[in-house]
């Protein structure tokens, strides 16, 4: 075993890509160990024991400390680089944005995504079937929020890249997978999603 940090991850995850793709603009090494959450894999005794009694991934593994949540583990990975910037307001307008990610953005278009592509329509509970329509308009919401902000602006903070950007490039550049969005309906998100794409170390999520 080398001494990089181990990312326990699932793949397709949005969550699980933002730390390789962090890890990669930053020619930072890690190791890759993958559960399988479909199979119930993060919920075993092992799993729930050793790596998060949350049950739950992507979770960051640095020696023998285990850092859950996966703007964390960005900003762990991230710290003191040009990915955080050095600007006091700027770097607390970051965090906004990551913050904001997990709050109003994950919770609709990523898990739209999930329940359309993973969990398929025949199988929802009436509960989950009720709550589409309602999380399609926040998910709505979310994404013209996005590109009016960036409408004449290169990047969420400031004058470069950062963690805000990679944060919510994550889900936002598959958000057609739940065939509830549109992409072409935010022009400014699309232009965004090309400079992201263009920046030297990018890795796509499926490398």
């Amino acid at each position: 075993m080398s001494d990089w940090p181990i990312l326990h991850e699932y793949a397709p995850s949005g969550n699980c890509y933002k730390i390789r793709m962090t890890a990669a603009l930053l020619d930072y090494p890690i190791e890759r160990r993958e559960y399988d959450i479909m199979q119930g894999e993060t919920r075993t005794p092992t799993f729930l024991a050793e790596v998060n009694p949350n049950g739950r991934i992507p979770v960051l593994q640095v020696g023998d400390q285990f850092l859950p949540e996966s703007n964390a583990a960005c900003f762990w990975l991230a710290d003191g680089t040009h990915l955080v910037p050095y600007d006091r307001f700027e770097r607390a307008d970051m965090l906004h944005w990551m913050f904001w990610e997990q709050y109003n953005h994950e919770p609709n278009v990523a898990t739209l995504r999930f329940w359309m592509k993973w969990v398929g329509e025949a199988n929802f509970t009436d509960i989950q079937r009720a709550q589409v329509p309602v999380k399609q308009q926040a998910g709505a919401a979310a994404l013209k929020l996005m590109d009016a902000h960036l409408a004449g602006r290169e990047w969420l903070v400031g004058a470069d890249l950062s963690l805000a950007d990679i944060a919510l490039y994550a889900y936002t550049h598959v958000a057609e997978d739940s065939g509830l969005f549109a992409l072409a309906d935010y022009p400014a998100v699309q232009a965004w999603i090309a400079r992201v794409e263009a920046e030297p170390g990018f890795v796509a999520m499926g490398a």
